[in-house]
C-alpha cells in the first residue's frame, strides 16, 4: 500500500526540516511527503531525502492547507497520513499503519497513541520528545479501540474512503476541531480506531499559533457550528466547551506563563454573546 505523509505548516521551517529527518528513520519509508504552506518562506530549503518531497502553496489555515495537499495527492496513494510539524513518530509508525490497514479492510481511520502531549503543557523540545520515544521502547500489538474521531496531530486515513470529503475551511486559521469534524464523518464509511501500538510524541510548540482571543472565540464558536452542521453531537461539543470555559475562568487570575487565559476567556465570552444573538461564524476570528 502506498503511503503519503501530509504536513501542513506555518512559520516553522526548522521543525519541518527536523520532522523530515525523523521520517528518514522510518522502517517503512513514506512513498512521498507533501508539505503544505502559505509560501516558500515556511518550508526548508535544499532538503535531500530518501523519499520524494514536494511543497504546495496557497491559502493560510490548517483546513485549507490540508485540502490543497489532498487535492495534489489525488488517487495516487492508498493511505493518507497527517502529521503536525511538531509530531515525532516512532521509527516503526508508518510500518504499523500500513500493516493495520492491510489487515483490517473495514478501518477508515487510524490514530496513534500520543505518549506525551506538549499541547497540554508548556511544550516539549525535540530532544525531550526523542528521549520520550527512546524510553517507550517497543509497544506490544494492541487491538484497535473504536473512537468517535481521530487526533489531528497524527491520523491516517484509507484514501479510498475519502472521496470528495474535505476539511471545513470555515474553521479558519488553526482550525480548532477540524480533525473531529473530518474524521467523525468517515465513521459512515468505516471504523475510526485508536491503536496503542502506533505511537509518537506531540511537542506542542507554541510558535505559529493564533492569539488567545481568537483561540478562545474558536473554543466556543467552532463546537456550536459543528453541532448545527450535524457532525458533532451536542453532548460532546457542550462538554468540550464547558471544560475549556471553566478552565479559562478558573485560571485567569493566575494564568500559566504559556497560555493567554485572559485572552481566551475574552474570546469565549465574545463568542457566547454572538451565539446568544444567533450568530455562529467561525471565520469571525479573522476580524479580531
Amino acid at each position: 500500500m502506498k503511503v503519503v505523509v501530509i504536513v501542513a505548516t506555518f512559520g516553522r521551517r526548522e521543525h519541518v526540516a527536523r520532522l523530515l529527518a525523523q521520517l528518514e528513520r522510518q522502517t517503512r519509508l513514506p512513498d512521498a511527503v507533501i508539505i503544505s504552506a502559505p509560501d516558500a518562506d515556511h518550508t526548508p530549503n535544499n532538503m535531500v531525502c530518501r523519499f520524494p518531497v514536494s511543497s504546495v502553496f496557497g491559502k493560510t489555515g490548517l483546513p485549507a492547507q490540508r485540502n490543497i495537499a489532498l487535492d495534489v495527492a489525488g488517487d495516487c496513494f492508498d493511505i493518507i497520513t497527517f502529521f503536525d510539524d511538531d509530531f515525532i513518530p516512532a521509527d516503526d509508525y508508518l510500518e504499523g499503519v500500513s500493516r493495520a490497514f492491510k489487515q483490517q479492510p473495514d478501518w477508515a481511520v487510524v490514530t496513534g497513541n500520543v505518549l506525551k502531549d506538549g499541547a497540554t503543557t508548556a511544550g516539549l523540545t525535540w530532544d525531550e520528545g526523542i528521549q520520550a520515544l527512546r524510553e517507550a521502547g517497543t509497544a506490544t500489538e494492541a487491538r484497535g479501540v473504536d473512537r468517535f474521531s481521530a487526533y489531528g496531530c497524527n491520523m491516517s486515513i484509507r484514501a479510498a474512503f475519502i472521496g470528495g470529503l474535505r476539511f471545513d475551511e470555515r474553521l479558519v486559521l488553526y482550525g480548532w476541531q477540524e480533525d473531529v469534524d473530518f474524521t467523525s464523518q468517515l465513521r459512515a464509511r468505516g471504523r475510526v480506531v485508536f491503536l496503542q501500538s502506533i505511537y509518537g510524541v506531540h511537542l506542542g510548540i507554541k510558535s505559529g499559533r493564533v492569539n488567545g482571543v481568537r483561540f478562545g472565540y474558536s473554543q466556543v464558536a467552532n463546537p456550536v457550528y459543528l453541532i448545527r452542521k450535524g457532525t458533532v453531537p451536542s453532548t460532546v461539543a457542550l462538554r468540550l466547551m464547558s471544560k475549556n470555559l471553566l478552565a479559562n475562568l478558573a485560571r485567569s487570575l493566575w494564568p500559566e506563563s504559556y497560555i493567554d487565559r485572559r485572552g481566551r476567556l475574552r474570546g469565549n465570552l465574545l463568542a457566547l454573546s454572538h451565539v446568544a444573538r444567533g450568530r455562529v461564524q467561525p471565520e469571525y476570528i479573522l476580524e479580531i
